[in-house]
């Protein structure tokens, strides 16, 4: 129980330390903060799957600069955060290795950051 406790925690902390290097535009500061949380939520709060693992693993060593599991615990999806232009060449490589661990083959969309919603007068 003690570790989910840390993992909340220090997910907040590292959701505040996100917003103000994302907006600084300090994608490397981003990355790693995406990476420790994905490392805490594998660790701490034991909610991935083999397959988010995965995922998120060949993700990283393949350019990304920061991976994670979002969405629903104990499946869910995985973000990563790429330069333009390369989200196809991630997820081809992600898809590779699904192949090879005989895992069902995953499904790659790409986002593009944006300002969030605001309300206009």
């Amino acid at each position: 129980m003690k570790k989910r406790v840390r993992h909340v925690v220090t997910e907040i902390e590292r959701v505040r330390s996100f917003v103000h290097a994302f907006a600084k535009g300090d994608i490397e500061a981003a990355g790693r903060l995406f990476n420790a949380s994905h490392d805490s939520l594998a660790a701490d709060y034991e909610v991935t799957v083999p397959e988010l693992d995965v995922a998120v693993d060949v993700a990283r060593h393949n350019g990304a600069y920061g991976a994670r599991m979002t969405g629903g615990g104990f499946g869910g999806s995985i973000i990563a955060l790429v330069d333009k232009g390369r989200s196809q060449e991630v997820a081809q490589a992600i898809a590779d290795e699904f192949e090879k661990q005989g895992f069902h083959a995953p499904r790659a969309l790409a986002a593009v950051a944006a300002p969030s919603a605001s309300r206009e007068a």
